[in-house]
């Protein structure tokens, strides 16, 4: 009789791990969108031994936080300040970090009113253009 012991391993599982597809579909954020914001340094997935990205349940809160946050119109180099405020905010925000943040706000705000009046300005031009052509169409219209 041949009497065979096959003894196997297993790692425990330390949280679900997810590849850059599921993360897109559970965030709604396009892989390449997921990606960018890894360039950016604003989230960072784990590489497995062959080279994959992994996520986990922390980096689908992390990325839709990302999303909502641009979403609204932060910029993303100033997203990360924000990450780092809400991830240990006695060692990384300092009363300098809120002067240095209020004062990028504020660089942001500006700049966003002076696009505002480029648009306001352009809006305008256009409504001007839109009352001439349609005097013009209604002239010809009479005229005919």
């Amino acid at each position: 009789m041949l009497n065979i012991d096959i003894s196997v391993k297993v790692k425990p599982e330390t949280g679900r791990v997810m590849r850059i597809g599921e993360l897109s579909r559970r965030t709604g954020l396009s892989t390449r969108m997921l990606r960018y914001y890894e360039q950016e340094g604003l989230i960072h997935p784990r590489r497995g031994a062959n080279g994959y990205r992994d996520y986990t349940d922390d980096d689908v809160a992390r990325a839709k936080l990302i999303r909502d946050l641009v979403t609204s119109g932060v910029p993303t180099r100033l997203v990360s300040i924000v990450l780092e405020q809400r991830v240990d905010r006695e060692v990384v925000w300092t009363s300098k970090c809120d002067r240095d943040f209020a004062a990028r706000l504020v660089d942001e705000i500006e700049d966003l009113d002076g696009r505002i009046a480029c648009l306001t300005r352009s809006r305008e031009a256009l409504d001007e253009l839109l009352r001439l052509t349609l005097t013009q169409v209604g002239s010809r219209e009479a005229s005919a």
